[in-house]
C-alpha cells in the first residue's frame, strides 16, 4: 500500500465525517413540492431570498456541496488507485 493511498484514505475518512456532520446540522425542509407551485413560478424576491448565502443555512449548503464533491472525487480516485 503506497503512502499516497494512505493519505487519500485518511482524507476520505475526514471528508466522510465532515459530510455527515454538516448534513446533521441542516434544518429539515418540509415544504415539499407544493411550496414552489404557490406563485406559479414567480416567487417574490424577499430580503431572505437575496441573502440566503450569508446565513447559516447558506453556509451549510455550500459546505455540503463542497464536501459532497470531495467525497465523489476521492471515491473515484481511491477506486481507480486500487485497480492500478
Amino acid at each position: 500500500m503506497s503512502p499516497l493511498y494512505m493519505i487519500l484514505s485518511v482524507a476520505y475518512i475526514f471528508v466522510c465525517l465532515g459530510l455527515m456532520t454538516v448534513i446533521m446540522f441542516q434544518k429539515k425542509r418540509s415544504a415539499g413540492l407544493g411550496a414552489g407551485m404557490s406563485g406559479m413560478g414567480a416567487t417574490p424576491q424577499t430580503y431572505w431570498d437575496k441573502n440566503k448565502g450569508r446565513s447559516e443555512d447558506g453556509r451549510l449548503l455550500r459546505a455540503t456541496k463542497i464536501l459532497g464533491t470531495a467525497f465523489i472525487v476521492l471515491s473515484l480516485v481511491l477506486t481507480l488507485n486500487m485497480f492500478l
